[in-house]
C-alpha cells in the first residue's frame, strides 16, 4: 500500500463524524485489591473485539517495559492480557481504570494495566504541548531496620524513616546529606522499609516523587543529627540516563574511513542478542548502568562505541572490528558523538590514533587516504549520509 493510500485512510477513519454521537467513558480512580476489573482489546488468536474478566491482585511499583529503566505504578491482574491487548481500556463501574500495556513472560494470569494517577499525571504533563515525564528526587533509599543504628542517628520512632544513602542529582546535594532520614514526602509517612501507605496499598515512597510534574517542589520532612527539619525538594526528569533505557528515536551515527562510531546504549546491547547482557561484558555494562554511581566525575555523557568496520584497504591493518567503547581520539576524550566529528575532522596531522576503552589499545589511520575514501566507502555500502546526529 502506498504511503498516500495509507494517509487517506488514517484520515477517513479518525475524521471528526466518526466520533458523532459517542460519549467518552470518564477516567475513574485507582481500583481496590481484590474488586472486579474488564479488558477491552484485540488479542492475537481473533478477529474480533476481545472482552476478559479478572481481579486486582496487587497494586505496586514495576519497571515499565517501554522506557525499560524506570518503576512507576502498576495495577496486577488475573484478567487475561495478552499481545494485542496493549493500548486497550481497563473498565469497572463503566469508567476506565486503566490502560492495558504489558506482561510477565513465564507467569500464568498475571497482565499489567496502568492506572489512573499515571494517566492523569501525563495528560496533565503535555497540556502545553511538551511531554516531559515523570521526576526523580534523585536519591537511593536504603532501609533502616537495625535498632542500633536507628539509635545512633537519634531516632524517636521505632518504625518510621528511611535513610537516604545515595546523592544522584544536584538538587539532591544541595538540600540533602547521606544519613539523612526521610520521614515523610508530599504528606506521606516513609515506614523503615521505604514504603509509604498509598490509597490503601504499601508501595514504595518512589512514588510520591513521581506524582509531582517536571520543576516542581515537593515538601518533605527529614532526621538530621538528631533535629526535625522541613525541606521543599526540587524534582526534575533525569533525561542522562535515557542511553540506559529503550530509544524512540533513530539511532545516532558517524561514518568516517568505514568506522561507524554510535551512542553506547540499552537498545544498541541488545542487538548483540538474546543474550546481550554476557555478550555484553562486564566494561559496556558498568559504562552504562552502573558508572554514574560509582564514578559521577568521570562519567560521560553519551558514550561512543565503535559499533563496526565497514571493509576497504584503508582500514585493511586495523586489528578491531568493532563492538568497543572508544576512549578518545587523537588525544581527544570522547564524551559524545559531536565529539568524534570534532576530533576527526578537525585534526590536521597526518594520522588519526584512535584509543579504545578497557584495555583494547589502539589504532591508527592514514589520515589523507581516510579523507579519499570517505566517499567511495559510502557509495559501495548504499550509505545516503555519512551522518545522523
Amino acid at each position: 500500500m502506498r504511503k498516500t493510500e495509507i494517509l487517506h485512510n488514517f484520515c477517513v477513519f479518525f475524521h471528526p463524524t466518526f466520533f458523532e454521537g459517542l460519549n467518552p467513558l470518564p477516567i475513574g480512580v485507582l481500583p481496590k485489591v481484590r474488586s472486579v476489573v474488564n479488558t477491552i482489546g484485540y488479542p492475537a488468536g481473533g478477529e474480533q473485539i476481545s472482552f476478559t474478566s479478572g481481579v486486582v491482585s496487587r497494586i505496586e511499583l514495576i519497571n515499565y517495559v517501554q522506557p525499560g529503566n524506570r518503576s512507576l505504578l502498576a495495577v496486577q491482574t488475573d484478567a487475561a492480557i495478552n499481545p494485542g491487548n496493549s493500548g486497550g481500556p481497563v473498565l469497572q463501574d463503566d469508567q476506565v481504570v486503566g490502560v492495558a500495556f504489558q506482561g510477565t513472560p513465564g507467569l500464568e494470569n498475571t497482565g499489567f494495566f496502568i492506572p489512573p494517577p499515571i494517566i492523569q499525571h501525563f495528560l496533565k504533563d503535555v497540556e502545553d504541548g511538551v511531554y516531559n515525564g515523570f521526576p526523580q528526587a534523585g536519591i537511593g533509599l536504603s532501609p533502616l531496620i537495625n535498632p542500633a543504628y536507628r539509635q545512633f542517628l537519634k531516632l524517636e520512632s521505632p518504625s518510621d524513616g528511611a535513610r537516604v544513602d545515595t546523592l544522584r542529582s544536584e538538587s539532591a546535594k544541595a538540600f540533602l546529606k547521606e544519613d539523612d532520614v526521610l520521614l515523610e514526602i508530599n504528606g506521606y509517612q516513609v515506614a523503615a522499609d521505604a514504603t509509604i501507605l498509598y490509597e490503601g496499598n504499601q508501595v514504595h515512597g518512589a512514588i510520591a516523587f513521581s506524582q509531582a510534574q517536571h520543576g516542581q517542589e515537593v515538601p518533605v520532612k527529614i532526621w538530621r543529627e538528631g533535629q526535625l527539619l522541613e525541606i521543599a525538594l526540587p524534582v526534575e526528569v533525569n533525561a542522562q540516563d535515557r542511553l540506559e533505557g529503550n530509544q524512540y528515536e533513530p539511532p545516532k551515527y558517524f561514518v568516517y574511513a568505514g568506522l561507524v562510531f554510535t551512542p553506547l546504549s540499552r537498545d544498541y546491547l541488545t542487538t548483540f542478542g538474546q543474550n546481550w547482557s554476557a555478550v555484553a561484558g562486564i566494561g559496556l555494562l558498568y559504562e552504562l548502568f552502573y558508572k554514574r554511581n560509582a564514578e559521577p566525575e568521570e562519567v560521560r555523557s553519551e558514550p561512543i562505541m565503535l559499533s563496526t568496520v565497514l571493509s576497504h584497504p584503508v582500514n585493511a591493518n586495523m586489528d578491531i572490528k568493532g563492538r568497543v567503547l572508544v576512549e578518545s581520539i587523537n588525544g581527544i576524550r570522547i564524551d559524545s558523538l559531536e565529539d568524534v566529528v570534532r576530533a576527526l575532522e578537525d585534526h590536521e596531522g597526518s594520522h588519526h590514533v584512535i584509543e579504545f576503552g578497557e584495555r583494547l589499545g589502539f589504532d591508527c589511520l592514514d589520515r589523507n587516504e581516510a579523507e579519499k575514501a570517505n566517499d567511495a566507502i559510502l557509495q559501495t555500502y548504499g550509505i545516503q549520509k555519512d551522518r545522523m546526529l
